[in-house]
């Protein structure tokens, strides 16, 4: 299970996910999966309907998903959600495995909103570009093998 290719595919779904059931909210969430495909939406809210009851069970998850939608730019925001949905996967190995089916089925729902959210490297001298929804870039030096989040 690929965290945070999970987290960065929810990432701009999260402020409408986290207030399903309302009209306004259904129809922006909507529009915004348009823009990266018909499916990304319906994909987005699949994902959430098996992830939202350990979400909201977990006071810590919860709080971790308001942030990261709140402020969906902010590695730190990010980051405490990654760490939160991991807890929460490991332990229900059961969840773990649907959400892994879930992202394998129509994945090209999914490559789309990660590509435009995600790091990509630039392969020049070891640069890795981080390239946001918002268009802003910022530019590291990465040495060695290092992964990058």
């Amino acid at each position: 299970m690929d965290i945070v290719t999970l987290t960065t595919f929810l990432t701009p779904f999260l402020p409408y996910l986290l207030k399903a059931g309302e009209k306004a909210a259904e129809e922006a969430g909507k529009k915004l999966g348009e823009g990266f495909g018909a499916s990304a939406w319906e994909k987005a809210k699949a994902l959430w309907t098996k992830l939202q009851p350990k979400v909201e069970a977990k006071p810590m998850a919860k709080a971790a998903a308001e942030e990261l939608a709140n402020s969906p730019n902010e590695p730190d925001a990010k980051e405490t959600l990654q760490n939160e949905l991991k807890k929460l996967l490991d332990r229900d190995k059961n969840l773990a495995a649907e959400i892994a089916n879930l992202m394998q089925e129509d994945s090209e729902a999914i490559s789309p909103v990660v590509n435009t959210f995600n790091q990509t490297i630039s392969g020049n001298d070891n640069q890795a570009q981080n390239i946001l929804g918002d268009g802003n870039k910022s530019i590291v030096k990465v040495e060695g093998g290092a992964t990058i989040n």
